[in-house]
């Protein structure tokens, strides 16, 4: 008899295509990136849970870019443990795999770096980066623009917003030819502010 999470991640599995075994591995990701953020906020007005900046990566990944493969949506949701929490790259390697971790590392800024040095790295490295790294870059740099549409930090000023989104830009140009969908809820995103 199936327990009522078997059944919730039975029925996940049929909605997005993915196996039960990986979309357990999605829940374990869900359930990691929450204890490891649980006590973040977003930089928005309104201080909403940290947590809800990946779970909205992996939704746009699914649900506007098509992605099924459970790295990728693993990756996007561990996407910031690394750059904002206490986790090692090799603790990831061994709650979930290689594979994740090393598309989470690659996603990863490293903070010993001056802001300006990590935002142009970004840049030029996007070109560079695997396919499953640009994709995670692609849903964040979307909810990112979204959210600083909808509602920006309050200490940011426009000016500070406009070249965010001019940033971003530059960042994603070198990923063009990734995902056509996500591209394209990139730009609507982009066109929202231009």
């Amino acid at each position: 008899m199936n327990t009522s999470k078997e059944t919730l991640l039975s029925a996940s599995s049929t909605t997005i295509g993915l196996s039960f075994t990986e979309t357990r591995k999605v829940f374990q990701a869900l359930a990691f990136a929450a204890h490891k953020h649980r006590d973040q906020c977003r930089k928005d007005v309104g201080a909403s849970p940290y947590m809800n900046h990946p779970i909205a990566l992996a939704d746009i990944l699914v649900n506007e870019g098509g992605i099924t493969d459970h790295v990728v949506l693993c990756a996007a949701i561990l996407h910031d443990t690394i750059e904002d929490t206490e986790t090692t790259h090799e603790e990831l390697v061994r709650v979930f795999g290689r594979e994740i971790a090393d598309v989470v590392a690659e996603v990863t800024d490293n903070k010993a770096l001056d802001k300006p040095v990590r935002k142009m790295l970004q840049i030029e490295h996007a070109a560079n980066a695997s396919p499953r790294a640009k994709l995670v870059k692609l849903a964040d740099k979307t909810c990112n623009l979204r959210d600083l549409s909808a509602t920006p930090p309050a200490d940011w000023p426009e000016e500070r917003r406009r070249e965010y989104f001019e940033w971003a830009k530059r960042v994603i140009e070198g990923m063009r030819g990734t995902n056509a969908q996500l591209e394209a809820a990139f730009d609507r995103a982009f066109a929202v502010e231009s």
